[in-house]
């Protein structure tokens, strides 16, 4: 070990031979003692005080002489380089016959040895990095760098670009071997990653030698991986969609990107994988995805579940891509609920006889089979299920059932409700009846006139409570909950109030009972009342006269008596038309109960008096209308309870006979059908009015003045959550408001309106 105050060449003679031996031969092992002589000679020299005379020339790429203790540290800095360049001259020379994986292996190897010596000779030579090194960058010149820093910049300016320089020898028999992975081939993937970070390793950035710099990495690798990954899938794609099926793209195009997404984990540098990936998106995906929307309804139609899932995942990494899809999807649903509802109407049933539970299964099963596809095969995206609720709306307010009216569905709908509240409904008995409920609520949403909907439903469920054939109370209050979280609590205001009345006729008939047999012991008959507020119950009452008959008009009378007593100041008005009694039969052998309506039973207890009446005497007797009174004489002669021999002529049956004791004579009548629906969509047309009416009134309130054209959006927009107003019937509406002097026309300016306080 040379003396602390030896001169530069015999210093450097000593560590030259030091540094060739953890170079070229660390395998062989260094001695902890060899390792602190070389360390203690270097740290001694750069600490030496004495100022050599010796002349020492510039080095390659070094720096020139200096004085005192920066003469010490350059001198040993370039005769690091003069070493490095010798050395990494002979490791060129020797690579020049070797081509592709034998090229890579022999790089690969050749990098472990130096970068693992580099790092030992960093060390030895720490104290002129910590202070030679140190000072001099902090006095701004960046082309000094830490000695293993050093060892890189060498490394790359004598091996690696050179290397490089011949056709791109080094990373083009990178790239091969990834094009042969590609092609199915194994390769050794351990081999690719050494190199490749070794192109990461070898990036510096100037101003800061410990940050991480692409520069390298990118120029003489990734740009010309990113453009031999384009030419590769682009050629492959073409190739694979001219022989084989779409659907089978999609598994391949999913397979490749898969791939590569591993390959960037395996071997590549994270950085990459955005602009690997988005390149192969762009070859696979994007060029091809017309291919893929064109393909898309035949995969609908025979639901191809997974091939869907696949085009989804695929079209989704792409900005445009769903769109398409999104469209040929709305399209689809709603070709598929038109010719449902197509093929229920081509089954030869009318617009009356179109049976509600028929309908709305058709539309139901349509919007099940499609939500659940929205849910499985595109993730319940929530473009798809806008396209899903659009295709639906329009489908299932326009059809074939349907024709031009826009109140047909509601109608429907709320017939099938009925029919699923009534008593002696399956679903009731089942216990699914809550399920039912919620389908129907599916469709209820996507119906547009939902006053239409309300006044029918409001219309049956009277009907319901009047006639006692409610499934249960639980059912009904469990419906009229989910129309309030749709509508709000004013949509279902008057349904709760229905269930009042009932709640206040139910203790009224108890306390008028009650009375009764205090009083008047010779009741003989069986007696319960409703009495139901006009402004909630949409009943009419009957447009004709009629005769009470003397059967029961002491109770009649009675109860008229206890309710003014009760409540001064009211008026009853008795709705017969929706009355229904019980009679017993005593002219027959057998006892048999009729079952009947008000008129019916008016027109029966005739015969307590007489064996044969004539049409004109139960006219006279009863007065109801002569068109009403044939019906009723009609279905007790089908009955055979009377019997029709001779023109208007009608006899008492002495040999009637039934298999059931109770007999049901109170059936529908066809007019009465008929004019209840005419009634309903009378009731909405009214309604509808008004509503229009208070919306512009509510608006002008608030914003004072507004122009025509506003004003008419901005009720569209208030109530087509109701229903879809018209663009006349709002018209109607400002011009009753002008002359009722809710709003006038401000002078000078056209088509504004101004709200009068």
């Amino acid at each position: 070990m040379p003396a602390a105050s030896a001169d530069l060449a015999t210093t450097w003679a000593f560590l030259e031979e030091g540094v060739d031996h953890i170079m070229t031969k660390l395998q062989t092992g260094v001695s902890y003692s060899k390792y602190m002589s070389l360390y203690t000679v270097a740290y001694n020299y750069c600490t030496s005080s004495k100022i050599n005379n010796t002349s020492s020339d510039s080095g390659i790429g070094g720096l020139s002489n200096r004085t005192g203790a920066n003469l010490m540290g350059s001198d040993l800095y370039n005769h690091l380089i003069r070493y490095f360049v010798v050395h990494l001259k002979n490791l060129r020379e020797q690579s020049e016959a070797l081509q592709e994986e034998n090229l890579l292996r022999y790089y690969a190897q050749e990098w472990d040895r130096y970068t693992t010596g580099a790092n030992y000779i960093n060390r030895l030579f720490t104290y002129l990095n910590r202070h030679w090194v140190k000072r001099e960058r902090d006095e701004g010149r960046k082309n000094v760098y830490p000695v293993y820093t050093l060892a890189l910049v060498q490394w790359r300016n004598n091996l690696f670009v050179p290397i490089q320089q011949n056709h791109t020898k080094l990373a083009a028999a990178v790239l091969r071997l990834i094009e042969q992975q590609r092609n199915g081939e194994t390769i050794d993937q351990g081999l690719v990653k050494k190199v490749v970070d070794s192109f990461v390793s070898l990036g510096l950035d100037e101003t800061d030698t410990n940050k991480a710099c692409l520069d390298v990495y990118r120029e003489h690798f990734e740009g010309p991986f990113i453009t031999a990954t384009e030419k590769f899938y682009k050629q492959e794609s073409e190739s694979f969609l001219a022989e084989h099926s779409v659907s089978e793209y999609l598994k391949k195009a999913e397979e490749r990107l898969k791939e590569e997404e591993d390959r960037v984990d395996r071997y590549l540098n994270t950085q990459t994988r955005k602009a690997l990936i988005g390149k192969c998106e762009h070859v696979l995906i994007r060029e091809h995805a017309p291919l893929m929307w064109d393909s898309f309804e035949n995969l609908l139609d025979f639901d191809k579940d997974e091939d869907l899932q696949r085009m989804y995942a695929l079209l989704s990494r792409i900005p445009e891509g769903l769109d398409p899809l999104r469209k040929r999807f709305e399209e689809h649903v709603k070709k598929a609920g038109l010719l449902a509802v197509s093929k229920l109407a081509g089954e030869g049933t009318t617009e009356e006889a179109l049976d509600p539970k028929a309908y709305v299964d058709a539309l139901l099963e349509v919007h099940q089979k499609n939500s659940e596809t929205v849910t499985r095969s595109f993730r319940g995206e929530a473009g798809f299920v806008a396209s899903l609720d659009k295709a639906c709306r329009d489908f299932a307010n326009r059809n074939a059932a349907t024709g031009n009216s826009n109140t047909k569905s509601p109608e429907l709908l709320a017939k099938h409700a009925d029919l699923l509240l009534r008593k002696n409904n399956k679903l009731a008995e089942e216990g699914d009846l809550e399920g039912a409920l919620n389908r129907v609520m599916i469709l209820f949403k996507y119906i547009e006139d939902k006053d239409v909907f309300q006044t029918f439903y409001t219309t049956k469920l009277s009907k319901r409570l009047i006639h006692g054939v409610s499934a249960s109370d639980e059912s009904e209050a469990s419906m009229i909950s989910k129309l309030k979280e749709a509508c709000g609590f004013e949509y279902t205001n008057k349904l709760q109030r229905m269930f009042t009345d009932m709640s206040l006729s139910k203790d009224l008939t108890d306390s008028f009972k009650e009375r009764m047999q205090q009083n008047h012991d010779d009741m003989d008959m069986t007696f319960s009342v409703m009495v139901l507020g006009t402004n909630f119950w949409p009943l009419n009452p009957p447009s004709h006269e009629f005769v009470i008959p003397a059967e029961i008009l002491p109770t009649y009378d009675r109860f008229q008596k206890y309710y003014q007593q009760k409540h001064s100041g009211r008026k009853l008005t008795w709705l017969w038309n929706y009355c229904k009694n019980e009679l017993r039969t005593n002219y027959l052998n057998q006892k048999y109960i009729l079952m009947t309506s008000s008129y019916q039973m008016a027109v029966l207890v005739q015969y307590n008096k007489n064996d044969t009446l004539s049409l004109e005497e139960l006219i006279a007797a009863t007065s109801i209308p002569k068109e009403l009174m044939t019906q009723i004489l009609a279905v007790f002669v089908k009955a055979k309870v009377l019997i029709n021999e001779e023109t208007d002529q009608y006899d008492l049956n002495p040999g009637f006979k039934s298999k059931k004791i109770r007999v049901n004579l109170n059936q529908p009548i066809k007019a009465e059908v008929k004019t209840e629906t005419a009634d309903v969509l009378k009731a909405v047309d009214e309604d509808r009015k008004f509503v229009i009416q208070a919306t512009i009134v509510r608006i002008m309130k608030a914003r004072k003045t507004m122009k025509n054209q506003s004003l008419v959006q901005e009720v569209i927009s208030q109530i087509s959550q109701r229903f879809a107003p018209k663009i006349p019937d709002i018209k109607k509406a400002i011009d009753t408001l002008l002359e009722k002097d809710y709003i006038e026309r401000v002078e000078g300016q056209r088509d504004t309106f101004a709200y009068v306080a």
